[in-house]
């Protein structure tokens, strides 16, 4: 029985041990995969670590998490050590007062505390960045440092500061040759612990922060369309890191109790210093080196406001390289709200919605018009059926960022062009593939579905049209059991889990070029031509670097890096046709390059009536879903 039991314990540690680190495996050995496959191995490369080492907005991110998770740990821990021996010497009341006080932020849940230290921040009016970053940081590590230190101080004879004092020692020397000494292994663990809290951190951390300021668990989560493998190879760096910090935790005591104590200080001293000296060097001359020589706008700030894992990889930085200009840049889910935040005075300097609300801004007045004579070199690399549309005639407003289409995602092996070109839009209504497909959770594009496989505007403000569409997708959820979405679509059907689904046209180009069984319809009935475009609102602080960063965007160098990174159309016409012609990136891709000229497609126009009615008829049809499964 015991033998059993022993065989037992052993099945469940292994299973314990896989359980928790197989995930940290999984990432390593994806971190050194050729292709953008989260899921599928296709060969060793360093392309991954190149492309962190690059990326702007990552590195920035992994600057900002060591060094809060340095600052906060060294404060924390002096605090939080100086307040436990503190209340080793107070009355019990009160030390059992601050002790409960202590553990009420370790107990209370994450997001109350966020809240809180938010509401705090407000009400005084202090700007959130990285100073409140770093305070909130502080302020919740302190608990978990008096937690591990106090059990230290509770083991120590409380006469043993008396007794250094009675042979001369001064307090300042009973404090740190005597008690600290003896609770060093509490210290210790206290600023593991709150390095660790700190360097995990999001919450508190998307809730305190402010100003582009951001830590690397919120550029994961602002990651929308999908988790770049590039982060697969900084979190492999992390674990490394913290890996080596470990080791030498538990090294170190070790060596130096094996070592004779003359020679045991101060090499170690001399190594911390020089450790210390070099990371800061580092980051140094990686954040200020490029800075020395003067630049047209040395010294100033951009605040963009744009797309989640919408930017190349080169782009801020090429862009701070030649203007001297700080790019700080923020990122929004949906349309709607960045129209809650900037309709609310939050001041950006560029924006980049696309097409309806871009009309809804004109119409409200909230944007200024662009001053051409500044951006006419960067117009004119353009393709001309980008420029023009619609919502925005004569481009005085907004000058394009990323084009693409509407269309619907194959797998050619399971579906045939024929029953595509037969069936159009209306295949999301076929029983041959029913449980087989994907349906985007976005109120709009499933409406221009249905609308146009019923052969309407997908503009129409018609009540019994909009109705008919209505009943159209509640068909289509009842009898085909269809999975309803957003960007996971990507690497599932990249994945081949489904038979087809609706996808953006630059997503569709990312899923054929990781399958090549994959494929790209737009239906003859005609479908969405979308657009995303900069724009220069009306409360922008930096007019002229912003039109100065709209220019540079629409050249060949920073569309290139654009495009080539995220895999929409670019709007550039010598980096489109470079990208899809024989060689590019998207070779034989025709997800990559937009049908245009074509009469039954169209673009969103904002009609507030129909998009009310939309958007209410839409959480009817998710209701729907979520009771016929």
């Amino acid at each position: 029985m015991k033998k059993e039991r022993n065989i037992f314990g052993k099945i469940l540690m292994v299973l314990t041990i896989v359980f928790f680190y197989m995930p940290i495996i999984f990432m390593v050995v994806f971190s050194f995969n050729e292709s953008k496959s989260l899921t599928h191995f296709t060969g060793f490369s360093l392309r991954w670590y190149e492309a962190m080492l690059k990326n702007h907005g990552m590195m920035e991110s992994l600057y900002v998490t060591i060094i809060i998770a340095l600052l906060a740990t060294i404060v924390s821990t002096f605090v939080g050590t100086i307040t436990a021996i503190g209340l080793s010497k107070s009355k019990k009341v009160i030390r059992n007062l601050v002790t409960q006080i202590n553990d009420f932020p370790m107990m209370n849940p994450e997001i109350v505390t966020a809240i809180g230290l938010m509401l705090l921040f407000i009400t005084f009016k202090i700007e959130r960045g990285f100073v409140t970053l770093l305070l909130a940081h502080i302020a919740f590590c302190i608990p978990y440092v008096m937690l591990s230190v106090m059990p230290k101080i509770r083991s120590l004879d409380p006469n043993l500061a008396d007794a250094a004092m009675d042979l001369g020692a001064t307090p300042w020397q009973a404090l740190s040759k005597v008690i600290v000494p003896q609770i060093m292994p509490g210290i210790v663990s206290g600023a593991l612990i709150a390095f660790t809290m700190s360097f995990d951190d999001f919450i508190i951390s998307y809730f305190s922060t402010g100003g582009g300021v951001k830590n690397l668990s919120i550029m994961v989560y602002t990651m929308s369309k999908r988790v770049n493998p590039s982060i697969n190879a900084i979190s492999t760096l992390v674990v490394v890191l913290i890996t080596i910090v470990l080791v030498l935790v538990n090294v170190v005591p070790m060596i130096q109790k094996r070592t004779p104590e003359k020679t045991s200080k101060n090499p170690w001293k001399k190594c911390v210093v020089g450790a210390l000296v070099v990371v800061l060097a580092f980051f140094g001359f990686t954040r200020f080196g490029s800075s020395i020589q003067n630049k047209p706008y040395e010294g100033q700030t951009l605040h963009i406001y744009n797309w989640g894992e919408y930017t190349g990889e080169e782009v801020l930085g090429m862009f701070e390289e030649m203007t001297g200009a700080k790019v700080v840049m923020d990122n929004f889910d949906s349309n709607e709200q960045m129209y809650i935040k900037v309709a609310n005075g939050e001041s950006y300097d560029i924006l980049v919605p696309s097409d309806y609300m871009i009309q809804r801004l004109i119409q409200e007045d909230m944007l200024q018009k662009l001053d051409k004579s500044k951006i006419q070199s960067g117009l004119d690399q353009l393709n001309p059926d980008v420029l023009g549309l619609p919502y925005d005639p004569n481009n005085d407003y907004s000058v394009p960022y990323f084009w693409g289409t509407v269309g619907i995602v194959y797998d050619k092996t399971k579906v045939s062009l024929e029953d595509l070109k037969k069936d159009g839009f209306g295949i999301f209504l076929d029983e041959k593939y029913k449980g087989d497909i994907y349906l985007y959770d976005s109120e709009r594009d499933s409406f221009m579905m249905a609308l146009k496989d019923l052969g309407y505007s997908m503009n129409t403000s018609n009540e019994q049209e909009l109705q008919a569409a209505y009943d159209w997708l509640v068909q289509s959820v009842q009898t085909m059991e269809p999975e309803i979405v957003t960007d996971e679509i990507i690497d599932n059907m990249a994945q081949g889990r489904k038979a087809l689904g609706l996808i953006y046209s630059g997503d569709a180009a990312y899923v054929m070029s990781e399958n090549e069984d994959m494929g790209y319809y737009m239906p003859e009935s005609g479908t969405n031509l979308w657009s995303d475009a900069m724009v220069i609102p009306k409360n922008a602080k930096n007019v002229d670097l912003a039109h100065e960063f709209i220019n540079f965007m629409c050249t060949y160098e920073a569309a290139m890096d654009n495009s080539s990174y995220v895999g929409y159309t670019s709007p550039n016409l010598e980096v489109m046709d470079e990208l899809s012609s024989e060689g590019g990136d998207y070779d034989g891709i025709n997800a990559y390059v937009p049908r245009t000229g074509y009469e039954k497609d169209e673009v969103f126009e904002y009609n507030e009536v129909s998009r009310k009615i939309i958007s209410d008829l839409w959480s009817r049809v998710k209701v729907v879903a979520s009771n016929a499964e």
